[in-house]
């Protein structure tokens, strides 16, 4: 049978050990037992003052010192003098002595923590930044004016050539994710209405709801949510990673402006684009609705069409598209002004497309919730 012997000093446990003086109760000498270092101070000990005490004498003998346990020994006569006791270091031995006057000196120079203000103040911080995102985004807007305006009179200084790029890049290709989720959404919409209007022996119905809110409201929003999360998403990362490769830069370098060279093509392309994919979209919305009226309905393709025109006029098509370039122009502006503000590393990219995202869908509702107040104030 083996014996078990005592863990040396070296690899002890950090513990305090409180001795008071018989004379004098409120005067204790406080023993340093075990290993102050990290390995000691995997769980830290108990360093509380001793109710009652108001003189400490510290004694260091028997243990090994370094700046973790130095650290955890500064903050602790910092406690006990805050709770009125006086601390005598005389004990430490001198290299001791200097170690922990270093620790002191650096601690006192860090920084105080930072102060949690709670629920009040996180509400603060997070206002405080968003006004701070739209008044970047207002920058921006207004840079786009100044940037633009001249080309309306020099219209050959613009790059027809990326703009047809990125008519391609954001239009063409998103046809077809755009088309199929219009479509499905028109079903849905279809299928949600005759639920309740088969009740009531109304089914021609379908087509009144099915196309007012296809035209008015569906059909704009669903594009623009889908374009802000392909569209601007890939524009965040494309400027995004220019800055990383210092590509921005080499066009400031050249005397070119990275706003006419990047950004302008890129809300041109989204402003002349948009309008037409949302117009895409509400056809094929109203043609999933026609769909699930005809089969699950009883509605006949050729009375669902027939009745389009009757519910609804040129005025409602148009009360719906002319949304999409006022969120062409916002979702672009998001896109590229968070790419041209990544800094850092390639991670960085990834975080400002996500903010991108977020930012333009949220523009986007709150856009399109002030076009809805404002039609109905103006009775539209």
């Amino acid at each position: 049978m083996h014996a078990m012997t005592a863990p040396s000093t070296a690899d002890a446990p950090a513990t305090l050990d409180w001795m008071a003086q018989e004379d004098a109760p409120e005067r204790r000498v406080c023993r340093l037992l075990g290993a102050w270092n990290a390995q000691g101070l995997a769980r830290e000990p108990n360093t509380h003052l001793p109710a009652g005490t108001r003189h400490v004498t510290l004694d260091a003998s028997a243990t090994t010192l370094d700046t973790p346990g130095a650290l955890l020994l500064v903050r602790s006569m910092a406690q006990w003098q805050s709770a009125g006791a006086t601390v005598d270091a005389s004990g430490l031995s001198p290299p001791q002595q200097q170690l922990l006057d270093l620790v002191r000196q650096r601690a006192l120079a860090l920084p105080p923590a930072a102060r949690r203000l709670g629920l009040l103040g996180d509400i603060g911080r997070a206002t405080l930044i968003a006004l701070d995102e739209l008044r970047a985004l207002l920058a921006f807007v207004g840079e786009l004016v100044w940037r633009g305006a001249p080309l309306l009179l020099q219209p050959w200084r613009v790059r027809w050539r990326e703009v047809i790029h990125e008519i391609d890049a954001a239009g063409l290709r998103a046809i077809g994710i755009i088309g199929l989720l219009s479509f499905l959404i028109g079903m849905v919409m279809a299928y949600q209405a005759g639920a309740t209007l088969a009740t009531y022996g109304a089914n021609i119905l379908i087509v009144n709801l099915v196309s007012i809110i296809t035209l008015r409201e569906l059909g704009p929003l669903l594009t623009a949510i889908l374009v802000a999360g392909r569209t601007g998403s890939s524009y965040t990362a494309q400027i995004g990673t220019m800055r990383i490769t210092e590509e921005v830069d080499a066009l400031r370098a050249l005397g070119l402006s990275p706003f006419e060279m990047l950004v302008l093509p890129k809300v041109i392309a989204l402003v002349i684009t948009l309008p037409l994919l949302a117009l895409f979209a509400d056809v094929m919305g109203l043609a999933g609705g026609g769909v699930v009226a005809a089969v699950g309905y009883g509605v006949p393709l050729s009375e669902y069409v027939a009745r389009i025109p009757q519910v609804v006029g040129l005025k409602t098509l148009v009360l719906g598209l002319v949304k999409a370039p006022v969120f062409a122009v916002v979702i672009a502006l998001v896109g590229c002004m968070q790419g041209l503000r990544v800094a850092g590393s390639a991670a960085a990219v990834g975080r400002a497309t996500t903010v991108s995202v977020v930012q333009a869908i949220f523009l986007v509702i709150v856009i399109d919730a002030s076009f809805s107040v404002l039609y109905n104030l103006l009775h539209l």
